[in-house]
């Protein structure tokens, strides 16, 4: 087992690497970034990080845009357990108040002693696969759907000329879940930031748009970035948009098809099981991981905690962390 050393490197993304730790999406999300290397004894590098530094009035915090990435070579759990250990001393001598959770971008193997972490996942789908397998990996509910949408005359369509539209369908969505969204401007300059790496797809019916989907993608694989839907779509319409921006992504050589977090166990009958569940039955293998945030500054750290209590309930860690303690 090799001990690996975290450092700052050089960024060198191409699109064999996830869209996420790429520099034009990492400089979209703050004017500091970069990558921290995992360096072997040898002197090789083994493994990457990407990183961007959010900055609030008397905060410095680090937040993880992608998951540990292999670089030469695969890397086992134990080996990627010391290099974020060896990660958080670096963040540390940097002067970071501390580590803030990544959201539904970077889902970890592992994470190191003294984060708090909480069990998360996600539905990955092998898009090197026949189109026939794809098909028939699919649950038979989901099956009936397409064949419903597509009977209906549900089309889908793709263009930036949906930008407005979309945004307001993705806030609409959101705020049926007391959530909220970026502004217009952040969102376009987010989708226009990625260029060719975005693609806009949107399922319309008589001329009145069902469900959008807004993804990132590299050779790599495609990200479910954003999406949002009528809060009662025509049957299947939103079924057949995940499907054919399969297909149209695996026509591109696109590798995998990636939905973008699910919580593990939910609560029965709670909004959160019917997203596992949607996504669940298009086929796709269920990746276990954990999301997980770490504190350098106690005080601030507690200031953190009770901002994001009172605004949000909490963060996606807060909420998820039971789950890890009781199993």
């Amino acid at each position: 087992m090799n001990n690996l050393r975290a450092k700052p490197v050089e960024i060198q993304w191409h699109s064999g690497l996830p869209i996420y730790a790429s520099a034009p999406f990492l400089k979209l999300l703050g004017e500091q970034y970069g990558w921290v290397g995992g360096i072997d004894d040898a002197g090789r590098l083994r493994c990457v990080l990407p990183y961007t530094v959010v900055r609030k009035p008397g905060f410095r915090m680090i937040r993880f845009r992608a998951e540990t990435v292999p670089w030469e070579g695969e890397i086992d759990i134990a080996e990627e357990k010391l290099f974020l250990t060896s990660a958080i001393e670096y963040f540390r001598s940097t002067g970071a108040d501390m580590i803030i959770p990544s959201g539904n971008t970077a889902i970890f193997r592992t994470y190191p002693d003294g984060a708090v972490a909480a069990p998360y996942g996600n539905y990955v789908i092998d898009l090197t696969q026949p189109e026939a397998v794809l098909l028939r990996n699919m649950d038979s509910s989901h099956r009936n759907n397409l064949r419903k949408a597509t009977k209906e005359g549900v089309e889908i369509k793709s263009g930036i000329q949906y930008l407005d539209i979309c945004h307001a369908l993705i806030t609409e969505t959101l705020e049926r879940s007391d959530s909220s969204f970026r502004t217009y401007d952040q969102f376009k300059r987010m989708v226009l930031g990625l260029g060719d790496n975005a693609r806009m797809l949107v399922a319309e019916h008589q001329g009145v748009l069902q469900a959008c989907m807004i993804a990132s993608f590299s050779e790599y694989g495609a990200y479910t970035s954003y999406c949002g839907s009528k809060s009662k779509p025509v049957r299947g319409a939103t079924q057949l948009l995940h499907w054919e921006a399969m297909l149209q992504f695996r026509a591109m050589g696109v590798k995998r098809f990636d939905f973008q977090g699910v919580r593990i166990n939910p609560e029965k009958g709670s909004k959160q099981e019917g997203i596992l569940n949607f996504k669940r039955n298009f086929g796709g293998e269920l990746v276990s991981g954990y999301l997980w945030k770490y504190s350098f500054h106690p005080l601030k750290w507690a200031a953190y905690s009770v901002a994001v209590k009172l605004l949000l309930g909490g963060d996606i860690v807060d909420r998820e962390h039971s789950k890890l303690v009781s199993a």
